[in-house]
């Protein structure tokens, strides 16, 4: 892109009328500059970021992620600077937008995976990602940092609405790869707290909840659900938060993926990233969780170090009449039952315990996604 080219684009997209946040680990961060630098930036760019280390990077996120330089994890860091954003600016939402990018380039030692870039951007209404693996030897950092810099500018001018259509390739043989999703009308106002939760596949309030993150669904979840099923006697709804006490806030194209996987089933999809939460928007609900989650919502950590807001909220969901049926899990190299945990005695009390004769799968997501 020629200078005239790029000073005219980054032009338009200062009065777009859109408020952005732009982060990135290192790569891509020529655009900074850029952005910044030509007139009108005030009117574009809230905050631009670079959480270069691996404790800056989850700080940014609010949670904990897989590897650094990959898809999701661009997503993940344009969804947190949606939700920087909103907290920053007064802006109506759907004008503000999060735009994040994540690169592995040539350095001062050979690499033995590819030099490749991740970037995308969020709006209210739609998550977009890209990718592209560069040809290894052919720049240098500074070439590659360019092209860096240029692939994340145009994903600012499309978020901006100022740009349409791929990036421009850095050559034949770097091809860029875009997936798109558009949220439907209730996803979004689910994410801007205009409504609580959505129903697909059943009628009526939930009865007996499963919640979970379900990155997959595997076969120890399958058999918790026959056993909830025997034991209550009603339909197991799968429940899906969108936030998550120490995991990033779920994007567009993260939600589509895990609700396919839900395909088969009764799903409640919330905004509730705590039992608390949950309880409000299912009263009266059986909820199937495992020892690990039970050990959390005792957990004083969860609540600012506070014993007293914990038992509060442990207090509050008795009041709405909500329990727990839990199963145990492998934890520390041991298989843990709830009665194994230092419980508070209230919270002790509303769980019903799957003995481990009745329940034992040694397997989780975070196994089956490092071997997939």
């Amino acid at each position: 892109m020629s200078a005239s080219s790029q000073h005219d684009l980054i032009e338009r997209i200062h009065a777009s009328g859109r408020g952005c946040i732009l982060s990135l680990t290192g790569g891509g961060s020529l655009a900074i500059p850029i952005l910044l630098t030509t007139p009108g930036a005030s009117a574009t760019m809230l905050e631009a970021v670079v959480p270069y280390a691996a404790e800056a990077l989850a700080d940014w996120l609010g949670g904990k992620f897989n590897q650094a330089c990959c898809e999701p994890t661009a997503r993940a860091m344009a969804m947190a600077g949606f939700e920087r954003a909103r907290k920053l600016s007064a802006a109506e939402p759907t004008t503000l937008r999060g735009i994040g990018a994540t690169a592995s380039l040539a350095t001062t030692r050979p690499k033995r995976g590819p030099h490749r870039i991740h970037f995308a951007w969020h709006s209210a209404e739609a998550t977009v990602s890209y990718s592209c693996e560069l040809v290894k030897g052919q720049r240098t950092r500074a070439e590659e940092e360019a092209v860096a810099a240029e692939l994340v500018l145009h994903a600012v001018a499309e978020a901006c609405g100022v740009a349409s259509g791929p990036p421009r390739e850095p050559s034949p043989d770097e091809p860029v790869n875009r997936r798109e999703k558009r949220a439907p009308k209730e996803w979004t106002e689910l994410l801007l707290g205009q409504r609580q939760s959505v129903l697909y596949r059943i009628d009526g309030p939930p009865r007996v909840v499963f919640s979970g993150a379900f990155n997959p669904l595997h076969a120890g979840h399958h058999r918790m659900a026959e056993i909830a099923f025997a034991r209550c006697g009603a339909p197991v709804v799968m429940e899906l938060s969108i936030a998550n006490v120490d995991k990033p806030t779920l994007d567009f194209l993260e939600l589509e993926s895990r609700l396919a996987g839900l395909s088969d089933h009764p799903v409640l999809l919330t905004r509730a990233a705590t039992f608390a939460e949950k309880a409000a928007v299912v009263p009266g609900a059986v909820f199937v969780v495992g020892a690990d989650t039970i050990a959390r919502i005792a957990d004083e950590k969860y609540y600012d170090g506070n014993c007293e807001k914990r038992d509060s909220a442990i207090a509050g969901i008795a009041v709405h009449g909500c329990r727990f049926l839990a199963f145990g899990r492998v934890a520390d190299g041991r298989f843990m039952l709830p009665s194994d945990l230092n419980l508070p005695s209230q919270l002790r009390d509303m769980c019903e315990e799957v003995c481990e004769s009745e329940f034992r799968q040694d397997v989780c997501s975070t196994e089956l996604r490092a071997e997939s």
